[in-house]
C-alpha cells in the first residue's frame, strides 16, 4: 500500500503526473466518444473550465507554469498497448469488443489538442476548441489537474508529521463511512469520483477500501485507468453533453425539442441492456418524460444526478407506471451530491420498489471537510462544459436552477420550448 503522506511530502511531478494515462477517465467518456466519432465527427465544440466556487481563487493558489506542464503532459500521452489490447479485448457490460475497430484505431493515434489559457480576476479561464471527439476528451484531466494542483497547494504548506496525521484521520473518515455502508442490505455502490478528486493516488485508495470492505456490494469503478489496474468492472453510460451539443446545433424549435431524443436513438441503436440508462434532467425531467417516445420506456432504467434525488425516483417510478412498466424491473442509479446519510435514506425509501443502484463521487474521494485549519481542502465544484456548438451556445437547464448554465435568452427560450416551469433551486454542495 503507498505510503501517501511520505508521497506527498517527498513529491516530484515527473514521478506522479495528475494524469497519467489517456484512459485515466470516466468509462462514459470514451462511450460518448465512440458515439460522437461515429455520429457527429466534424461537430466543432468549444469546452470551458467553470468554477461555480468563486470565493475559492484558484489562479492565485495554483501556479501557472506548474499547470501548463501537467496540461502539456496530458498532450503527450497516447494510449499504450496494453490500454489499447484492454480496450479492444474486455468484456464491458457482458458484451466483447464495446469499441468498434475503427475507433479504436483513431484513438491509438489521438494526441489530444492544445488549450487556451489565461487568468481573470482571480480565476483560470481555461478553454479547449477543435473537434468534439477530440476536445470532449479534456474534460476529466482537466478538472482532475486542478483539482489536484489545488490540494497540492495547500499540502505544500504542511510538515511531514502534520501530513502523516491528515492522512490518517481522512483515512479513518473513509474507513466508517465504509463501515456504515456495509450494513445496506443488498448495497450496489460505484466509484464516480475521477473529476474532483483530492488526487489520484487517493482515489485508487478509496477504490480498494471499498473492494475491501464492501466486497460484491462495489460493483466497479468509473475511472477506466484503475479498472484496468485493479482488474475492476468500468461503470458508466453517458452524460449531459450529449443532448446539450445535440440541442444547440437545432435550427428550429421543433428540432430543438427533439434533439435530447435524437440522442437516445443514436444510444439504442449501439448499445442494450444496463447502458440503455436514461438521464432526463438535461432540460427538465418532468417535461422530458411526458412527450418520451414509448420506445424509451422499454430502456432499463434511468440516473437520477440533479434536483432533489428521492422526487426524481417517484417521477421515475409513476412513469413506468404510466407506460405499462414494472418498476420493480427497472434500475435507478443515483448520482448527484451522495454522502453515506443520503445512499441510507435513499436505499431505504426505495428498496423493493425498485433496482436501486449509487454512483458515489466527490464526497468519497474528495471528503477532506474538517481535516485542515480553514478547511482549506473541502471540495468544491469545478466542471468543464460543452459552451459552445459550431458557433451556437449551448444550454443546461437542469432540475436545479442553480445547476443552470448558458446565455440567459437561450435559457428562456429553452425553458419555453421544453415547458420548464417553476424550480427548486437546491444547494449545489459539489
Amino acid at each position: 500500500m503507498v505510503d501517501l503522506a511520505t508521497r506527498v511530502y517527498n513529491h516530484k511531478w515527473k514521478i506522479d503526473p495528475i494524469v497519467r494515462s489517456l484512459i485515466d477517465t470516466d468509462f462514459y467518456k470514451l462511450l460518448m466518444c465512440q458515439s460522437v466519432f461515429r455520429n457527429k465527427p466534424d461537430t466543432t465544440v468549444t469546452f470551458s473550465l467553470i468554477n461555480r466556487a468563486k470565493h475559492i481563487r484558484l489562479a492565485e493558489m495554483i501556479d501557472e507554469g506548474e499547470l501548463r506542464e501537467q496540461l502539456d503532459h496530458v498532450r503527450s500521452l497516447s494510449l499504450s498497448r496494453g490500454e489499447s489490447t484492454w480496450l479492444r479485448g474486455n468484456t464491458f457490460y457482458g458484451k466483447r469488443q464495446m469499441f468498434r475497430p475503427d475507433f479504436m484505431e483513431w484513438f491509438e493515434n489521438l494526441r489530444l489538442p492544445d488549450y487556451h489559457l489565461e487568468k481573470r480576476d482571480g480565476q483560470f479561464e481555461l478553454t479547449f476548441e477543435g473537434k468534439w471527439p477530440e476536445v470532449m476528451l479534456w474534460e476529466i484531466p482537466a478538472l482532475a489537474i486542478l483539482m489536484e494542483l489545488r490540494s497540492r497547494a495547500v499540502l505544500n504548506t504542511m510538515g511531514k508529521f502534520e501530513l502523516q496525521v491528515l492522512y490518517a484521520r481522512a483515512m479513518t473518515k473513509l474507513w466508517e463511512k465504509v463501515e456504515s455502508l456495509r450494513e445496506i442490505p443488498d448495497l450496489k455502490l460505484a466509484d464516480f469520483g475521477t473529476r474532483r478528486r483530492h488526487s489520484y493516488l487517493w482515489q485508487d485508495f478509496c477504490v480498494q477500501a471499498l473492494e475491501e470492505g464492501l466486497g460484491d456490494k462495489f460493483t466497479g469503478t468509473s475511472n477506466c485507468s484503475i479498472a484496468m489496474k485493479r482488474d475492476l468492472e468500468a461503470i458508466g453510460t453517458n452524460a449531459h453533453e450529449l443532448p446539450m451539443v445535440y440541442a444547440a446545433l437545432a435550427r428550429t424549435d421543433e428540432e430543438l425539442r427533439r434533439a435530447p431524443y435524437d440522442v437516445l436513438a443514436d444510444w439504442h441503436e449501439e448499445h442494450e441492456g444496463n447502458l440503455r440508462m436514461i438521464l432526463p434532467d438535461t432540460y427538465g425531467t418532468e417535461g422530458f418524460l411526458r412527450n418520451a417516445p414509448d420506445w424509451l420506456a422499454g430502456w432499463t432504467g434511468m440516473r437520477i444526478d440533479s434536483g432533489d434525488p428521492a422526487a426524481g425516483a417517484e417521477t421515475a417510478i409513476k412513469w413506468w407506471k404510466d407506460r405499462g412498466e414494472d418498476p420493480t424491473q427497472k434500475l435507478v442509479i443515483f448520482s448527484d451530491g451522495l454522502d453515506t446519510q443520503k445512499i441510507h435514506e435513499l436505499a431505504a425509501q426505495f428498496r423493493g420498489r425498485v433496482k436501486v443502484s449509487f454512483g458515489w463521487g466527490t464526497m468519497l474521494t474528495n471528503d477532506f471537510i474538517g481535516l485542515t485549519p480553514g478547511n482549506t481542502l473541502a471540495p468544491f465544484s469545478l466542471v468543464c462544459k460543452a459552451v459552445e456548438a459550431d458557433g451556437h451556445p449551448t444550454v443546461k437547464l437542469s432540475d436545479n436552477p442553480n445547476k443552470a448554465m448558458g446565455p440567459s435568452e437561450e435559457i428562456a427560450r429553452y425553458k419555453r420550448v421544453f415547458g420548464v416551469g417553476e424550480q427548486e433551486a437546491l444547494e449545489v454542495r459539489v
